[in-house]
């Protein structure tokens, strides 16, 4: 015989010691005081499934649905009974994502039965310390010298993913990388009389997204970075090295290179995106 609905009161006669840090949720006040259909009327019922099984053997794991990683209900499962609300919209794309096909549980993220964050339901306290849960190393990319201001709480990670999955390998919520840069770098998209063609393709030919230890989150320090492109005769194939630096030429016998102090590369080249001058062929004006 299938298993029935026993109602939120048989529930909470063993679990009365969870229900004080849920009642303060919004699920709890959804569910009790506003429900859109019958299934969210059944409160605890409405997630964990049909509990009178459950009521009667309570050491079978397998007569409810669980929500933890030490439970034995299988992460699609758990995750079926989330989409049965929150489905469209952002998660739009969930079927087929990055986190479905590692088969991340909603659970991991959210905990919607404690009020840990102002919004969401989510398992941390910030939608960052969530995501470093298991992205250890973006958290190192963020504390590095230059970095996107996610520790300073200008943005967060959702910013430019969509941890619910998109049309993009990276979950972008955008269609590209570019079009993701250019909601904050809108004088970076153009169009330029003169454009300079690693820019127009990836933002990330020449920074790193996260975090860097070198200026403006470059991939590494100019000029090497713009040699690994013009490495032509004349001064662009010229090797520079540290003893050209402005710490160098304090040194007996030392001797500064205007290519490389100061910005480098952008000392003369100051338009490095792109330029609408029409003597800008060298993005210098």
């Amino acid at each position: 015989m299938d298993a029935v609905y026993v109602g939120e009161k048989v529930c909470l006669e063993c679990h009365e010691h969870v229900d004080t840090q849920y009642s303060h949720t919004l699920h709890a006040k959804t569910f009790r005081d506003n429900p859109r259909n019958s299934q969210q009327a059944q409160v605890c019922e409405a997630c964990h499934g049909p509990g009178s099984k459950h009521a009667e053997e309570t050491w079978d794991k397998r007569l409810i649905i669980g929500f933890t990683r030490n439970w034995e209900t299988p992460v699609a499962v758990q995750n079926a009974q989330c989409l049965s609300c929150h489905q469209g919209g952002q998660r739009l794309h969930w079927v087929g994502s990055t986190h479905d096909k590692n088969k991340v549980a909603c659970s991991d993220c959210h905990n919607p039965m404690v009020k840990n964050s102002i919004n969401g339901a989510l398992a941390k306290e910030t939608i960052s310390e969530t995501c470093y849960s298991c992205h250890p190393k973006q958290r190192a990319d963020f504390l590095k010298r230059s970095h996107m201001p996610l520790s300073e709480g200008k943005m967060t990670c959702v910013d430019c993913h969509n941890p619910h999955g998109s049309r993009t390998r990276p979950m972008l919520n955008k269609d590209s990388l570019n079009e993701v840069c250019y909601t904050c770098h809108a004088e970076k998209r153009g169009p330029f009389l003169w454009e300079h063609a690693p820019v127009r393709e990836n933002c990330a030919n020449c920074h790193l997204p996260h975090g860097s230890n070198h200026d403006k989150l470059l991939v590494t320090a100019r000029p090497f970075l713009c040699q690994q492109c013009h490495n032509q005769m004349f001064h662009p194939g010229t090797f520079y090295n540290a003893s050209q630096t402005a710490e160098s030429a304090l040194q007996p016998g030392g001797a500064a290179s205007q290519r490389m102090i100061g910005r480098a590369c952008q000392n003369c080249h100051t338009q490095i995106h792109g330029s609408n001058h029409p003597s800008g062929a060298r993005w210098q004006r």
